[in-house]
């Protein structure tokens, strides 16, 4: 799994978690900016871009979710689908309230 070869290698150099977990987030929100960016190439509203597709948002957003996950397996371990599972019902309990 990633998260497990990215914390034994962030481990290797002597990294404290928190630091782990501090880049591990700042690479999420790298790979949110770049969401943002293919939708600005989307659109074309980048006139010293070509155009992009909507295809490469998409990928772009996978990408966002693939290191989200990344992200709470290194901070949670194997507690990560059961934290995930346990917010997603929170936050769909208020969807369901309207």
């Amino acid at each position: 799994m990633l998260g497990e070869l990215f914390t034994g290698l962030d481990t290797e150099r002597g990294m404290t978690p928190e630091q782990q977990w501090t880049l591990q987030v700042l690479k999420l929100t790298e790979e949110v900016g770049e969401s943002a960016q293919a939708v600005v190439g989307a659109w074309g509203t980048n006139p010293r871009k070509a155009q992009g597709s909507w295809l490469h948002v998409q990928e772009e957003v996978a990408d966002t979710a693939i290191t989200s996950m990344v992200t709470l397996y290194r901070m949670l371990g194997a507690q990560a689908p059961g934290f995930l599972a346990e917010v997603l019902a929170q936050k769909s309990a208020r969807f369901k309230e309207l």
